[in-house]
């Protein structure tokens, strides 16, 4: 949580080296190359920092130094200082090789001894799995044959799986299974991108660092919660992986439950790892696991048709590249749970996420119940404005509240207004990818950000009667939304149901 009008200064993370797995790919050069940069220009890489990268593809150091410089010039979020840039560079180098061939760890164990002795890293390994899930296991038991994740002599070794950790609650619990003969569960770090927004990480603060929330936190105040990742994007160009994943495993058991654990855990005993990760796992523990039926009665899952965003015409989902033509995989799910504890029993939960959706929105939104109005006889109780706290996370970092009140004049008139704190007005923070927190904490060993085994279990816990419901009804019950829309009228209708609305996408109302 790093921003220049800090109360506290934040020190240079201990020394390491930094291997990257799929160095070659997107990831790297979209994201962790221009995170890695902005933590060199806040001074919180250390000096005796070495950056590896690995990948099949044959090139040598300094073709792979360059090719990292054209992308940070392209993906940078702020002005490049090249004394920085050339500080950062300087430090890089390339292992070509397979990433299931023993070769390539051999070349990979002579490059770290290497660069340990000249750079002074101390033997601290950072290894990064940017790579397709399915290379997870196979690399992390290689670097276990290796004996290269090994902690020995005070150095830590850790390692940086991206999402998705599984595709299933079977295939999640085999991931941990196989990761865990090789490492210690504290030095592994689930990581989700999400996690390093500072509007995700203020939810803590929010809801701990101010006593005028608490008492209001639970359901005799809340009437119901909306989470929403909404994407104008389409598919593009990942039909592939997008057709055997769909929206629900690509979101909803990660990003949506990060928002979810955060607003609904229970304070943890202390700030630190063990405490609120143990809190996060056991409200999604808490989630009540619906049968088959009932996972068909309380969700929706769509697929875009062709339509226009922003001007733009945009071919139905089955026409993508590498995508089959009678697919029945969703681009959207909308989802109704319910947590099963003394603080939440009777409010649902209402998750959505789409892809091809007419505008680009992640929120929050905790809906309050409404106070008795009979004193405001004359003000209809549907012109008056709903009690919302809405944590915006995408496009823009905000937390606002609607509430109502009066109108000026002679007359008891009463009004909806909103206050809204916009994190750009109050701090002068450089844009982020949101990586840096998290490269920062795996690299100081803070793992509160991080997902351990049991949260991750019990997100696909959750998830696993609706994802088995909807392949058994295959394209039974699939629902159709124009491309550029809000969403299917199916998941209106499941909102309505339970006596509630979604608030609008285009201005968040």
């Amino acid at each position: 949580m790093m921003h220049n009008g800090s109360a506290r200064k934040i020190k240079p993370a201990p020394p390491c080296s930094f291997v990257v797995f799929g160095a070659s790919g997107d990831l790297t050069h979209r994201l962790l190359v221009p995170a890695l940069y902005n933590l060199a220009a806040e001074g919180l890489l250390p000096e005796a920092f070495a950056l590896i990268g690995v990948a099949r593809t044959e090139m040598s150091n300094e073709a792979f130094r360059e090719d990292l410089r054209k992308a940070l010039h392209e993906f940078a979020t702020r002005k490049v200082d090249e004394k920085v840039a050339d500080r950062l560079l300087k430090c890089i180098s390339y292992v070509d090789g397979a990433g299931d061939d023993e070769e390539t760890y051999k070349k990979l164990g002579a490059e770290l001894e290497r660069v340990e002795k000249a750079r002074g890293t101390e033997g601290n390994r950072l290894f990064y799995m940017a790579t397709p899930p399915s290379a997870f296991r196979p690399i992390a038991c290689a670097l276990g044959r290796a004996g290269l994740a090994r902690e020995e002599n005070g150095a830590w070794r850790r390692l940086i799986v991206e999402k998705p950790f599984g595709t299933d609650l079977e295939s999640a619990r085999a991931l941990n299974r196989d990761l865990l003969k090789v490492l210690n569960e504290n030095q592994i770090y689930r990581i989700d991108h999400y996690l390093g927004k500072e509007t995700v990480q203020n939810i803590m603060v929010l809801r701990f660092a101010n006593g005028l929330f608490e008492p209001i936190w639970n359901r005799q105040h809340i009437d119901h919660v909306q989470i929403t990742v909404a994407e104008s994007l389409t598919v593009g160009r990942r039909g592939r992986f997008y057709d055997s994943t769909g929206a629900l495993r690509d979101m909803v058991p990660n990003h949506l439950f990060q928002l979810l654990s955060l607003i609904a855990m229970e304070p943890p005993a202390r700030f630190d790892a063990r405490a609120v990760r143990s809190e996060k796992a056991e409200v999604l523990e808490a989630v009540q696991v619906l049968t088959e039926a009932e996972a068909l009665r309380d969700s929706v899952r769509g697929q875009y048709t062709e339509g226009r965003i922003a001007e733009k015409p945009v071919e139905e989902y089955r026409k993508t590249k590498d995508v089959r033509p009678d697919s029945t995989i969703e681009t959207y799910a909308a989802l109704k749970l319910t947590i099963d504890n003394w603080r939440w029993a009777g409010v649902p939960f209402f998750l959505r996420t789409g892809k091809a959706l007419e505008s680009r929105r992640t929120e929050v939104a905790i809906k309050f119940k409404q106070a008795p109005f009979a004193m405001f006889r004359e003000t209809p109780i549907e012109r008056l404005a709903q009690n919302f706290l809405v944590l915006g996370v995408q496009p823009e970092e905000h937390i606002s509240l609607q509430f109502n009140a009066k109108i000026p004049g002679p007359s008891i008139a009463i009004g909806g207004v909103d206050m809204t704190f916009r994190y750009e007005d109050y701090f002068d923070d450089a844009p982020s990818t949101g990586y840096e927190t998290l490269i920062y904490d795996c690299m100081i060993g803070d793992a509160i950000l991080f997902q351990r085994a049991d949260g991750v279990e019990a997100g696909w816990r959750i998830v696993q009667p609706f994802l088995d419901a909807w392949k058994e009804k295959g394209g039974d019950g699939l629902a159709f939304y124009k491309a550029g829309s809000s969403g299917p009228a199916e998941a209106e209708n499941l909102i309505k149901n339970n006596g509630r609305a979604w608030r609008t996408l285009v201005n968040g109302e």
